[in-house]
């Protein structure tokens, strides 16, 4: 079990507000360049994501919460919201109810994150996910179809047959093409989510940013933050080592069908395990 941390100092106004000014413009910079596209009727199969796969709406991931026993003098409880009460040092979350309220979610998110951190990380997909979810499809029906496949729709289908697919992840294996399906080792279902979800996965690890926004107010915003610098860069490499040719928005393929494309993505996978572990950590210790 994580330990229990100690209870944080009172923040003072200038204290606290700095740290939600900080959190501001450092989602701002994430949030312009989408609301921008959005405006625009544009869209970007990298960047886009995290605002459209998720269910986090931007208004809502800019908005800061300190997290659970911290004291914020000076501050207005109209402000901040139901999930708040006044105490005598200031204002603070009302951390008993929001957990009562939400008990059956926390307690689910907890266990399935306990659960993937126990278990070694497995390192031998090759993000060959997102080539299932193109499988014996033409280049109308792929999911990004405004871009194009590095290889012809028969190559990209060898290459499955190929490698195989041994995706442990349910939300990646429900966009797989129907006869992709009986391709995979396994049979992820949301049942057996918290048996199959593994450290080394990259959409395990992406979904921290889900896991922390869902825990939100519980978790502080800087956390949530954290979450989603991670998943974005994570988007990143699932992308280049898609099927997909985006090397006209700037990202350069790693090459999965050859040696040492495998090489590379297997390596950044790695790093990006190590450091979503921290993450996890982080956010099981917040729940404590």
């Amino acid at each position: 079990m994580t330990a229990a941390l100690a209870p944080a100092a009172p923040l003072d106004l200038a204290d606290w507000q700095a740290r939600r000014r900080a959190h501001e413009e450092r989602v701002d910079a994430w949030l312009a360049p989408h609301l921008a596209r959005r405006r625009a009727g544009r869209k970007h199969p990298v960047e886009d994501f995290l605002f459209t796969y998720y269910s986090h709406r931007p208004a809502q991931l800019r908005r800061w919460h300190p997290g659970a026993g911290v004291v914020l003098r000076g501050a207005d409880l109209a402000e901040f919201g139901r999930d708040y009460r006044a105490a005598s040092a200031g204002l603070t979350l009302d951390t008993d109810a929001v957990r009562a309220r939400r008990a059956e979610s926390v307690g689910w998110i907890r266990a399935l994150l306990a659960a993937t951190a126990g278990r070694p990380a497995h390192l031998g997909c090759f993000g060959m996910h997102e080539w299932a979810m193109v499988y014996r499809q033409t280049q109308e029906e792929i999911r990004h179809n405004a871009w194009p496949l590095r290889l012809s729709p028969a190559r990209t289908a060898e290459v499955v047959q190929e490698r195989g697919v041994r995706c442990s992840h349910f939300d990646a294996y429900r966009f797989f093409t129907a006869p992709a399906r009986p391709l995979n080792v396994l049979t992820p279902t949301r049942e057996r989510q918290h048996e199959l979800e593994q450290p080394g996965c990259l959409h395990a690890n992406m979904d921290l940013y889900k896991w922390a926004y869902k825990l939100s107010p519980l978790v502080p915003s800087e956390l949530v933050a954290d979450a989603f610098a991670l998943a974005r860069e994570i988007r990143t490499l699932d992308m280049r080592a898609s099927p997909y040719d985006l090397a006209a928005l700037g990202y350069p393929p790693v090459r999965v069908e050859t040696p040492e494309g495998r090489a590379e993505y297997a390596a950044a996978q790695r790093g990006f395990a190590e450091r979503a572990a921290g993450l996890r950590a982080r956010v099981l210790a917040a729940l404590a």
